[in-house]
This record gives structure tokens, sequence and C-alpha cells, in this order.
């Protein structure tokens, strides 16, 4: 709600700043250009997958640690109290590991959010580079998402640049991949003026570079959850096996007591 009263704002202070000069609005549908790339499509399918992967992998742990829950109440008027103490330790520490790796995978900084960032941000990129390439060479002074938060109670079909988007952003990937085929067969290329500038093809290499990086962020962020987890897990198995000693020690005692009595 507030980012559509801002807007509003921003609009009407701007009209009424430059009332003498007519204002060129176009819009656009977000929601359509994204379903026309297929590069995002297939993004989403790897996102969805997974997702659910991971998903899978958290109900699996749950279903364990419900399991074992399920077996210390059938088991309590058996076990002594030591053993029921370690038993619902071992449970917390599951619990505990189970919450890490919910977060590892769901959080705000999590494993999605970077495979967002490594496969949705770069096609994003790739469309309001686009939208801006347009509005430039239009001279559009607004270019509003129809499929946003703003309602639009009213637009002309023929102000929707949508289509000049997608074919933008068509146009592009042609030329990269021509480029890439050129570069391959060992040909020099030279890429056409009127379709990809100097400027351009920079911003092409500095998103290539970004995507290195993105990428080899998040395989060290992998190794360390995964050595963090290593060393839970041995932490886990120390304590598990301490106890059972201290355990053991205190039968022993107390057999060695009753043979002394």
């Amino acid at each position: 709600m507030i980012k559509k009263v801002l807007l509003i704002l921003v609009l009407i202070f701007s009209l009424h700043t430059y009332a003498q000069k007519p204002q060129r609005i176009g819009f656009i549908d977000m929601e359509y250009i994204l379903e026309n790339i297929p590069e995002y499509t297939e993004a989403q399918a790897k996102i969805n997958a997974k997702a659910i992967t991971w998903q899978n992998k958290i109900e699996k742990q749950q279903k364990e640690i419900d399991d074992l829950k399920a077996d210390l109440n059938n088991e309590k008027e058996l076990l002594t109290k030591e053993l029921i103490a370690d038993k619902e330790e071992d449970i917390e520490i599951k619990e505990l590991d189970l919450k890490k790796l919910q977060a590892a995978y769901f959080g705000t900084k999590g494993d999605l959010y970077f495979l967002r960032q490594q496969l949705v941000k770069p096609i994003q990129d790739l469309v309001y580079n686009a939208i801006q390439d347009i509005a430039t060479k239009r001279r559009y002074d607004f270019i509003l998402d129809n499929s946003s938060d703003l309602v639009m109670l009213y637009s002309n079909k023929k102000y929707n640049i949508s289509d000049l988007v997608i074919k933008s952003i068509t146009r592009s990937k042609k030329v990269i991949e021509a480029n890439n085929r050129q570069t391959k067969k060992g040909k020099k290329t030279v890429a056409p003026a009127a379709e990809i500038s100097e400027e351009a093809q920079n911003k092409i290499d500095s998103k290539a570079q970004k995507k290195a990086a993105l990428l080899k962020k998040i395989e060290e962020r992998k190794a360390a959850q995964l050595k963090k987890r290593e060393d839970l897990k041995k932490a886990i198995e120390a304590k598990r096996q301490a106890r059972i000693k201290q355990i053991e020690d205190a039968k022993k005692a107390k057999e060695q007591k009753k043979e002394n009595n």
C-alpha cells in the first residue's frame, strides 16, 4: 500500500513539475514477459525441483524425529531415568540440527535464495536492461508494471511495450549466440553497432564476472556448511559416547556397592 501511494505521489509531482512538457508513459506486464522467456521457465522448473528435494529431505528427518519420540513414549516405563534423559537429549540435538538445515535451505540467505540469484536474477537484469534501452530510444518518461501492486484502472494497449521488450531480449540473445558460435570457430566476431554496443558488451561481461563470483560464493558457502555439519555430527557422537560411558560407570559403581554390602 505504501509503495502504491509513493509511486502515485511521484507521478503526480512529476506531471505537475513538467506540466508544460508532454509526458510519455508506457507500461509492461512483467508476468507476461517472463512467461515468454524460455530460460525463465527452465530456471523456475529447476528451482521448484530443488525446493521439492530439500523439502522431502526435511520431512524425512522430521519423520525420524517423530518416530524416535513415539518409541521413547512407548518404552519409557522400561527405561531408567538416565537412558530416558539420554534419548531425550539425542532428540533435542536432532531437532536443533533440523532447524539449522531448514534455515540452510530456505532461510533469508539460504541455498534457495542463492539459487534464485544464480538462475533468475540474470534473466531479470536482461529484462530491465531491455526496458531501459526501449525507454531511452523511444523517450518514455515512465514505464509502469501492470502486474505490480500499482492498480491501473485503464491502460491503452498501444502504450504496452511488453512485446517490444520480448523482441529486444530475443534479438540480444541471438546476437550473443551468434558471437559465441563465431568465437568457437575461432573467427573474429564483429557485433553490428545497431544490435549491441560496446557499453552493452561491457554489461554482459560484467554480468558474467558477477555470475562466476556468485557461483564461487555458493560453493564456498556449501563447503562451510558441510564442514559445520560434520563438526556437529562429531560433537553429537562424542557427547553420546560420553553419556553412555557415564551411564555404564554409574551402573558399575552401583553393582560394586551392592557386592560390597
